[in-house]
């Protein structure tokens, strides 16, 4: 546990440390946020902020993580899952920047993106590192062998997770907050599993790199992590998931992922089926920031609502281990 103590620290101080020179340099090359003209009005006075944060976020895990680790397949295959969703948030926020608009790449090149991570981590999961294509269902005390369905499985735990912390990053330090809150349960998950020690020096490196980022993004942010830094840590999220076989705990643990991403959908079949809206505006943390809501109380109640989430799968991971 030690080890796993001393990684996350070095995590935090390398992102506190590297972001002041960093943002500096993105502010010098123009490399800002644009808004979405569609968004809250509040949200328009936030553009030109400098973006792609999780370049920083990645580096400060990644330092220390390919110093301590000892090479593990289960962590290896997570982490490059997350640098890989990494890049390929980066050649979005990329695109955003080079054509000045809020729209980055087109939706099949994200999907071929996404595909083709899936398909990495199903071999690391499968063939390095040994476990089965069975998914287990802890509360049900069931597991459920899918066989060759398992890839398109693993696709949709990747592409769902990516795209629920991507929605999740539209308030300063949202993201960011409840993403540490998710992977510190990981921390609690690997630390008492047998074997995943490499898993939860992985899973400590993303919570030092999360926590460090806050520094800076928490509100009023001076940088945004960006899609590089939203699809980085949502991979990263899933990786965890597949290699702790807790991919039916995730809708649980990373519950506020799922009502942000839920809120979305409902805001789409409601309007398409009805031409009616549920929400104000999706994601539902908008509809609460229309409502009159400050941004820091929501920020600050959604990450208790994480909080009771990630301890409530936590917990009944801990009960059903074994």
């Amino acid at each position: 546990m030690g080890k796993v103590l001393i990684a996350g620290i070095a995590s935090l101080l390398l992102c506190i440390f590297l972001s002041p020179k960093f943002i500096a340099m993105l502010r010098r090359r123009e490399f800002g946020q644009h808004i979405r003209e569609e968004g809250p009005a509040g949200h328009h006075e936030k553009a030109g902020t400098p973006t792609m944060g999780g370049i920083i976020i990645f580096t400060a895990i990644s330092v220390p993580f390919l110093i301590l680790s000892d090479y593990d397949w289960r962590s290896i295959g997570v982490y490059l899952v997350a640098i890989l969703a990494a890049l390929l948030g980066l050649a979005d926020d990329m695109t955003k920047i080079v054509r000045r608009r809020s729209l980055g790449l087109s939706g099949r090149m994200k999907l071929a993106g996404q595909i083709g991570i899936s398909l990495l981590l199903w071999y690391i999961a499968t063939q390095e590192a040994g476990l089965p294509s069975t998914v287990r269902l802890r509360t049900l005390d069931a597991t459920v062998d899918l066989g060759v369905f398992y890839p398109v499985f693993i696709y949709l735990v990747v592409a769902g997770t990516t795209n629920a912390v991507n929605l999740t990053d539209g308030l300063d330090g949202l993201a960011a907050g409840c993403a540490a809150i998710v992977l510190l349960a990981y921390i609690g998950i690997t630390s008492i599993t047998r074997g995943q020690e490499d898993l939860a020096l992985l899973a400590g490196c993303l919570v030092g790199a999360c926590v460090g980022f806050l520094w800076f993004n928490a509100f009023p942010a001076t940088i945004f992590m960006g899609d590089t830094g939203s699809l980085g840590l949502g991979g990263a999220i899933a990786g965890l998931a597949v290699m702790t076989q807790t991919e039916e705990l995730l809708i649980l643990i990373g519950g506020i992922f799922v009502v942000e991403a839920l809120s979305v959908l409902i805001q789409v079949f409601s309007f398409q089926a009805f031409r009616r809206r549920v929400f104000l505006m999706a994601p539902i943390h908008h509809h609460f920031e229309i409502l009159g809501w400050s941004e820091t109380k929501i920020i600050l109640r959604f990450w208790i609502v994480a909080a009771i989430c990630a301890a409530s799968g936590f917990t009944i991971y801990q009960q059903t281990i074994g």
